[in-house]
Protein backbone atom coordinates (compact mmCIF):
# COMPACT_ATOMS: atom_id res chain seq x y z
CA UNK A 1 0.00 0.00 0.00
CA UNK A 2 2.69 2.49 0.94
CA UNK A 3 4.63 1.95 -2.28
CA UNK A 4 1.52 2.15 -4.46
CA UNK A 5 0.10 5.10 -2.48
CA UNK A 6 3.42 6.90 -2.71
CA UNK A 7 3.55 6.29 -6.46
CA UNK A 8 0.00 7.60 -6.91
CA UNK A 9 0.77 10.73 -4.85
CA UNK A 10 3.94 11.30 -6.87
CA UNK A 11 1.98 10.87 -10.12
CA UNK A 12 -0.75 13.25 -8.93
CA UNK A 13 1.77 15.91 -7.95
CA UNK A 14 3.55 15.52 -11.29
CA UNK A 15 0.21 16.02 -13.07
CA UNK A 16 -0.46 19.13 -10.95
CA UNK A 17 2.97 20.52 -11.86
CA UNK A 18 2.63 19.75 -15.58
CA UNK A 19 -0.95 21.02 -15.95
CA UNK A 20 -0.05 24.25 -14.17
CA UNK A 21 3.03 24.67 -16.37
CA UNK A 22 0.93 24.03 -19.47
CA UNK A 23 -1.68 26.62 -18.41
CA UNK A 24 1.02 29.26 -17.85
CA UNK A 25 2.76 28.37 -21.12
CA UNK A 26 -0.48 28.64 -23.10
CA UNK A 27 -1.39 31.97 -21.44
CA UNK A 28 2.10 33.31 -22.15
CA UNK A 29 2.25 32.22 -25.78
CA UNK A 30 -1.34 33.28 -26.50
CA UNK A 31 -0.87 36.79 -25.10
CA UNK A 32 2.38 37.21 -27.01
CA UNK A 33 0.72 36.04 -30.24
CA UNK A 34 -2.12 38.54 -29.74
CA UNK A 35 0.35 41.38 -29.23
CA UNK A 36 2.43 40.40 -32.29
CA UNK A 37 -0.72 40.13 -34.43
CA UNK A 38 -2.17 43.47 -33.34
CA UNK A 39 0.71 45.87 -32.61
CA UNK A 40 3.83 46.80 -34.54
CA UNK A 41 7.12 46.66 -32.64
CA UNK A 42 7.29 49.73 -30.41
CA UNK A 43 3.56 50.44 -30.75
CA UNK A 44 1.61 51.06 -27.54
CA UNK A 45 -2.02 50.71 -26.54
CA UNK A 46 -3.43 51.94 -23.24
CA UNK A 47 -5.02 49.26 -21.11
CA UNK A 48 -5.61 51.13 -17.83
CA UNK A 49 -4.93 54.69 -18.84
CA UNK A 50 -1.28 55.60 -18.44
CA UNK A 51 -0.76 53.12 -15.59
CA UNK A 52 -0.82 49.89 -17.64
CA UNK A 53 -0.05 49.81 -21.35
CA UNK A 54 0.37 47.06 -23.91
CA UNK A 55 3.70 47.86 -25.52
CA UNK A 56 5.11 45.49 -28.15
CA UNK A 57 8.83 45.00 -27.54
CA UNK A 58 11.45 42.46 -28.58
CA UNK A 59 13.67 41.59 -25.63
CA UNK A 60 17.06 40.03 -26.30
CA UNK A 61 17.94 40.25 -22.59
CA UNK A 62 16.71 38.63 -19.40
CA UNK A 63 13.49 39.24 -17.51
CA UNK A 64 12.33 42.85 -17.54
CA UNK A 65 14.74 43.60 -20.46
CA UNK A 66 17.84 43.30 -18.26
CA UNK A 67 21.24 42.18 -19.64
CA UNK A 68 20.60 42.60 -23.37
CA UNK A 69 22.15 40.04 -25.74
CA UNK A 70 23.52 36.61 -24.90
CA UNK A 71 20.72 34.39 -26.23
CA UNK A 72 22.81 31.22 -25.83
CA UNK A 73 23.54 32.03 -22.18
CA UNK A 74 19.83 32.61 -21.51
CA UNK A 75 18.97 29.29 -23.19
CA UNK A 76 21.48 27.53 -20.93
CA UNK A 77 20.11 29.30 -17.84
CA UNK A 78 16.59 28.22 -18.88
CA UNK A 79 17.69 24.59 -19.19
CA UNK A 80 19.34 24.78 -15.75
CA UNK A 81 16.16 26.34 -14.34
CA UNK A 82 14.06 23.50 -15.74
CA UNK A 83 16.46 21.04 -14.07
CA UNK A 84 16.12 22.90 -10.77
CA UNK A 85 12.32 22.76 -10.96
CA UNK A 86 12.55 18.99 -11.55
CA UNK A 87 14.90 18.65 -8.57
CA UNK A 88 12.63 20.66 -6.26
CA UNK A 89 9.60 18.76 -7.50
CA UNK A 90 11.22 15.47 -6.49
CA UNK A 91 12.51 16.79 -3.17
CA UNK A 92 9.12 18.33 -2.25
CA UNK A 93 7.30 15.10 -3.04
CA UNK A 94 5.66 14.68 0.35
CA UNK A 95 4.73 18.34 0.78
CA UNK A 96 1.44 20.02 0.00
CA UNK A 97 0.12 20.09 -3.58
CA UNK A 98 0.16 23.91 -3.78
CA UNK A 99 3.97 23.83 -3.85
CA UNK A 100 3.75 21.83 -7.05
CA UNK A 101 1.38 24.47 -8.44
CA UNK A 102 4.02 27.11 -7.64
CA UNK A 103 6.73 25.00 -9.30
CA UNK A 104 4.44 24.62 -12.32
CA UNK A 105 4.09 28.40 -12.50
CA UNK A 106 7.90 28.75 -12.56
CA UNK A 107 8.26 25.94 -15.11
CA UNK A 108 5.57 27.35 -17.41
CA UNK A 109 7.17 30.79 -17.36
CA UNK A 110 10.63 29.37 -17.97
CA UNK A 111 9.36 27.31 -20.90
CA UNK A 112 7.51 30.29 -22.40
CA UNK A 113 10.59 32.46 -22.69
CA UNK A 114 12.79 29.46 -23.58
CA UNK A 115 10.58 28.65 -26.58
CA UNK A 116 10.66 32.28 -27.73
CA UNK A 117 14.46 32.41 -27.56
CA UNK A 118 14.80 29.06 -29.31
CA UNK A 119 12.43 30.01 -32.16
CA UNK A 120 13.17 33.73 -32.55
CA UNK A 121 16.34 34.60 -30.65
CA UNK A 122 14.36 37.06 -28.52
CA UNK A 123 11.35 37.22 -26.19
CA UNK A 124 8.21 39.24 -26.91
CA UNK A 125 7.49 41.58 -24.00
CA UNK A 126 4.29 43.56 -23.83
CA UNK A 127 3.28 44.73 -20.35
CA UNK A 128 4.37 48.26 -19.45
CA UNK A 129 3.51 49.62 -16.00
CA UNK A 130 4.23 53.15 -14.80
CA UNK A 131 3.28 56.78 -14.94
CA UNK A 132 4.39 58.94 -17.84
CA UNK A 133 8.05 58.33 -18.64
CA UNK A 134 8.65 56.59 -15.29
CA UNK A 135 7.98 52.97 -16.20
CA UNK A 136 8.97 49.51 -15.01
CA UNK A 137 10.87 47.57 -17.70
CA UNK A 138 8.51 45.84 -20.14
CA UNK A 139 7.67 42.23 -19.29
CA UNK A 140 5.31 39.36 -20.15
CA UNK A 141 3.31 36.55 -18.52
CA UNK A 142 6.37 34.27 -18.42
CA UNK A 143 8.52 36.86 -16.61
CA UNK A 144 5.77 37.49 -14.06
CA UNK A 145 5.26 33.78 -13.50
CA UNK A 146 8.93 33.10 -12.85
CA UNK A 147 9.35 36.08 -10.51
CA UNK A 148 6.15 35.47 -8.53
CA UNK A 149 6.74 31.70 -8.34
CA UNK A 150 10.32 32.06 -7.11
CA UNK A 151 9.22 34.76 -4.67
CA UNK A 152 6.62 32.43 -3.16
CA UNK A 153 9.16 29.59 -2.94
CA UNK A 154 11.74 31.81 -1.23
CA UNK A 155 9.19 32.98 1.36
CA UNK A 156 8.01 29.41 1.93
CA UNK A 157 11.55 28.07 2.34
CA UNK A 158 12.41 30.92 4.70
CA UNK A 159 9.32 30.38 6.85
CA UNK A 160 9.80 26.61 7.01
CA UNK A 161 13.59 26.50 7.42
CA UNK A 162 14.80 24.37 10.37
CA UNK A 163 16.74 27.34 11.82
CA UNK A 164 13.62 29.51 11.83
CA UNK A 165 11.49 26.76 13.39
CA UNK A 166 14.06 26.29 16.18
CA UNK A 167 14.22 30.05 16.80
CA UNK A 168 10.44 30.33 17.19
CA UNK A 169 10.10 27.20 19.37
Amino acid sequence: MSSEGSTNRGFTKAVILLLTALAVLVADQLTKALVVANLAIGEKARLLGDLVQVWHAQNRGAAFSLFQGGTVIFLIVSILSIGMVAYFHRSLRERTPWLHVVLGIVLGGTLGNFLDRLRQGYVTDWVSVGIGDTRWPTFNVADSSVVVGIGILVVYLFLTSPDRREATA
